[in-house]
């Protein structure tokens, strides 16, 4: 009788080990996104055969991320705001990067992920954080609030204002488009207001206005379509990602060789020590 307790025991203790196990692993790979068997591929329920050439890049990132295919006025300003945000220029430091890497002879990909991996807190999250504000003002605080606690720290409130651009020119027509579409009632339109009372705030007691900008006007569309703000933020490199990319083949074409020699504005502009000599220093 003990003898065969202790022959089952064991037995029973490997087969739940292992059907832990099991169960760990298949939990960890686990997906709502897509299904993938012979011959078949499923794109959140949908044959990928039936998404092709029926569905843009757009509502398909939308599908991807939210689950369902988004109404046409949902894809439409999602498409807008992907394409309002692609690029700004070569001196847009994920973008130098890229060219620079490229310039070093590593493959497209690599010159990519390099500008892609620079849009963190400082170059790329402004509209994230303009997201979160929005946020803010949703959950009861008001415009001004914010404003006077922006101020009070000295710093730029997420979403107004550019170094290039007195008005930036992407603003008013994404914002015509979320006007146009909350007055269809086809989303809430309380991004949209909380936008435009920071922009007023931001105005108040100011000789000049402080318009908002490209991240602000995309802030408010991806509010606006439900988006949180973490996914504003990796929409925006998705969109700029088109950018880095165009900018890094660019670079390619051109021979893809180290930069020559600095320009002597930028080799004027050292201001470190003066040259060393360790033989006299006795080192």
């Amino acid at each position: 009788m003990n003898t065969t307790q202790g022959t089952v025991a064991p037995d029973r203790a490997v087969t739940t080990h292992r059907t832990v196990e099991e169960s760990t692993v298949t939990d960890w790979w686990s997906t709502a996104v897509s299904r993938i068997r012979p011959g078949e591929i499923l794109l959140r329920g949908y044959p990928v055969e039936q998404l092709i050439g029926q569905v843009t890049f757009a509502e398909q990132i939308w599908l991807m991320l939210r689950g369902e295919l988004p109404t046409s006025a949902q894809g439409r300003l999602l498409e807008a705001a992907l394409v309002a945000a692609v690029d700004h220029g070569p001196q847009a430091p994920s973008i130098a990067a890229a060219r620079m890497a490229a310039t070093c002879g590593v493959g497209l990909n690599s010159a990519v992920a390099t500008g892609a991996g620079l849009l963190g807190d400082t170059h790329g999250g402004a509209g994230q954080q303009c997201m979160e504000l929005l946020e803010r003002i949703a959950a009861g605080e008001s415009a001004a609030e914010i404003v006077t606690e922006y101020r009070a720290r000295k710093a730029y409130v997420p979403g107004f204002g550019h170094r290039f651009h007195p008005r930036d020119p992407r603003r008013d027509p994404l914002l015509a488009l979320v006007t146009e579409a909350v007055d269809a009632e086809e989303i809430p339109g309380g991004a949209l207001a909380a936008g435009l009372a920071l922009e007023a705030a931001l105005a108040d007691g100011r000789p000049r206005p402080v318009p908002m900008n490209i991240d602000g006007a995309t802030a408010i569309i991806y509010a606006e379509l439900g988006f949180p703000a973490e996914l504003g933020r990796g929409l925006f490199v998705l969109s700029r990602s088109v950018g880095i990319l165009a900018h890094a083949r660019e670079e390619y074409e051109g021979g893809a060789r180290i930069k020559g020699p600095l320009p002597r504005p930028l080799l004027a502009g050292y201001h470190g020590t003066g040259p060393r000599d360790l033989v006299r220093e006795g080192r």
